[in-house]
């Protein structure tokens, strides 16, 4: 080895290192950024959320998503329009909505947008059935005050500007007296410690009889995991080889019967001799009857 060679590698190893610090700090200051911006968007839809409270609606902010307890909702509002999730998006740049298609410098967030359908989803799953079909999935752009439409998807697309007109606009749909009760259902539900745990399939076992209710489901304890084979494993193989025949015996006693019921057919074709038929007598003549004089 020449002299500086070790250096020389030590000093590049500390180089590739010092750009992949420079890298990761740049991924954290951009996550730190968009967190800032996101926290700032969700800041200022809560406070035009907080200016709909007259007209009967009540809101929460920043609580569990149903069945993801690492994820949260930025916003549910209850009131006589119905339960509206509303995920705030301070997004920059050119925000469009065309075709049903929400874009965003040209590309699509539909990422976004099937976000927002799983969460008004979870959220009706936590209802009861009659309230369940008047939760609605919204987007408010805070970076677009006057943006409005429609996604494809069913997605309500809002601008902060447009958003309290538009959540007062609302048909009413839900009795007003049922909107606290509902607000105090979710709260307690979506502001514990932990996020509710949603019925899904995994929890049935087929040894149990059929739940009187979803609560029962939802309180009963998760089932044990079963080591169970997979449905394509279990599937019936066809036997190897030529599949067996009747047996020897069997065929020799078809044989037998066979033979002696051509036998017996034979013995009554050659014994068998029709009955002829009788002839006719002529009846006698008029002269033959009459006696001589």
């Amino acid at each position: 080895m020449a002299a500086g060679d070790r250096a020389a590698e030590q000093s590049r190893l500390a180089a590739e290192r010092v750009q992949r610090l420079r890298r990761q700090l740049e991924h954290a200051e951009r996550n730190a950024h968009a967190w800032s911006v996101g926290a700032a968007g969700e800041a200022l839809v809560a406070e035009r959320m907080t200016e709909l409270g007259p007209d009967g609606w009540l809101t929460l902010h920043d609580v569990h998503w149903p069945g993801r307890p690492k994820a949260n909702l930025d916003h549910v509002l209850v009131g006589p329009g119905g339960i509206l999730v509303v995920d705030a998006k301070n997004w920059s740049g050119d925000v469009r909505l065309r075709d049903g298609i929400l874009r965003q410098n040209g590309y699509s967030r539909e990422r976004e947008v099937s976000g927002v359908l799983q969460q008004s989803a979870a959220l009706a799953a936590v209802l009861e059935p009659d309230h369940r079909r008047l939760v609605q999935g919204w987007i408010c752009v805070v970076g677009q005050p006057e943006l409005q439409g429609t996604t494809a998807s069913g997605i309500r697309i809002e601008g902060l500007d447009t958003l309290g007109s538009a959540v007062a606009g609302l048909p009413t749909v839900l009795d007003p007296t049922l909107v606290p009760a509902i607000h105090r259902h979710l709260q307690g539900l979506l502001g514990g410690a932990a996020s509710p745990q949603l019925l899904t399939t995994a929890q049935f076992d087929v040894d149990d009889a059929p739940a009187a209710s979803l609560q029962h489901w939802r309180t009963r304890p998760a089932p044990a995991t079963r080591n169970l084979i997979p449905l394509r494993k279990t599937r019936l193989r066809k036997p190897r080889g030529r599949s067996k025949g009747p047996g020897c015996g069997k065929v020799l006693l078809q044989m037998t019967l066979l033979i002696v019921g051509v036998s017996m057919l034979l013995n009554f074709a050659a014994n068998y001799r029709p009955t002829a038929p009788t002839t006719p007598r002529p009846s006698p003549s008029i002269s033959q009857t009459v006696p001589a004089r």
